[in-house]
């Protein structure tokens, strides 16, 4: 069995100009067949006459340049313009003559240079061909005349019509290739900040409080291996990030969910952080990408109240639902600021679209009596 893709395929690896030749040459073969003499485009309706060796040079010169009609359609259209009038005023009425719309297609659609030219040129010409076939004998009237010129003006037409949409076309697919890197750019930052942020903020905080504790060795021991956790945490969330950004490696990366909250809530307890958390119900079986939106959620949550709130009491709430998930962050503002570095507004715009997209509902606001409380309604069933 012939692949017919892998075929397509292999040819349109071919240069252009071979892959248009099989047409100039077929359209040439077609000619010499006797059951088509005088199948031609006609102008002036002057009387056949039969085939001599001028017929050839005829044929050749309206159907072999259609092979560069793509990649000099300049050329192209010169040929064969010389052919076709060659053809009328001989009136051969070869069926090579129909080339004659083929180049002007491929000029109107191809031509990138002097284009108004090439076209005022061949509308001048077009008159002294008139002229010559009408002293000829022709018995074409003028109205005839017109008609066949307003033909070739529509075959150009058409090839500027074709180069128009092929140029809308391109814009289009320019503009969805800098729309997919835009939001692909948009997703990578959104991720970094997610993974470095939470534990850097984590890391300088500890490090800040063993500074304290350089009187108690036990305790700064405790604190450095904090840090020390905590740092290869960051690595290995930063390696899976990578492992996401790679196209070689293996799409099924297990992404974080909401099953490793215990393990993130911790580590901010390590970090110093006074954190109740409570969780009501258990995940659905297709909550899909609303777990990880909400473990993010909780995620920056928490780094912001390392940074914000350094030791404020802090409660962490998650409820499952059968359709919906839903998180609330807060502290009671009683804490302090850290030496964190500041935010950029990202972390918190970066949740507000992850749940929009989802369809859900998110605010982050600050109490009448201090602190902030961030909640997320997210519905669960969007697979990931």
């Amino acid at each position: 069995m012939i692949d017919l893709a892998r075929v397509a395929d292999r040819w349109r690896r071919y240069d252009v100009v071979v892959r248009d030749a099989p047409f100039g040459l077929l359209m040439a073969v077609v000619s010499l067949l006797p059951a088509l003499y005088g199948k031609g485009t006609q102008v002036g309706d002057l009387p056949l006459r039969p085939f001599d060796a001028l017929a050839f040079v005829v044929i050749a010169l309206e159907c072999l340049p259609l092979a560069v009609r793509r990649r000099w359609p300049a050329v192209c259209l010169a040929l064969v313009s010389l052919g076709f009038v060659l053809d009328q005023i001989r009136a051969y009425h070869v069926f090579a003559s129909n080339a004659m719309s083929v180049a002007l297609i491929s000029a109107g659609a191809h031509l990138e240079r002097h284009r108004r030219a090439a076209a005022l040129l061949l509308s001048a010409a077009y008159v002294p061909l008139a002229v010559a076939l009408d002293r000829l004998g022709a018995t074409e009237k003028v109205e005839g005349y017109v008609v066949f010129y307003l033909t070739l003006v529509l075959a150009w037409g058409i090839g500027v019509w074709l180069r128009s949409t092929r140029a809308a076309e391109a814009e289009r697919r320019r503009h969805i290739a800098e729309a997919t890197r835009t939001a692909e750019r948009t997703r990578i930052a959104r991720e970094l900040h997610d993974v470095v942020t939470h534990h850097v903020t984590a890391m300088v905080v500890q490090a800040e409080a063993a500074r304290y504790l350089t009187a108690a060795p036990d305790r700064l021991d405790t604190a450095l291996s904090a840090v020390t956790d905590t740092g290869r945490r960051a690595i290995s969330d930063l390696r899976r990030l990578l492992d996401l950004l790679n196209p070689d490696h293996d799409t099924d990366v297990r992404m974080p969910s909401v099953g490793e909250l215990h393990t993130l809530v911790e580590q901010t307890r390590r970090a110093g952080q006074p954190v109740e958390f409570a969780e009501e119900g258990t995940p659905a079986e297709s909550a899909g990408s609303a777990e990880f939106v909400a473990y993010r959620v909780v995620q920056e949550s928490l780094t912001n109240a390392l940074k914000y709130a350094h030791g404020s009491r802090t409660e962490v709430r998650v409820r499952y639902g059968e359709k919906e998930i839903f998180v609330e962050v807060g502290t009671d503002g009683s804490g302090s600021r850290t030496g964190a570095p500041g935010g950029s507004g990202r972390g918190l715009a970066g949740l507000r679209e992850r749940v929009d997209a989802l369809g859900g509902e998110f605010s982050a606001d600050r109490r009448a009596g201090g602190g902030f409380v961030v909640r997320a309604l997210i519905p669960a069933g969007s697979p990931s």
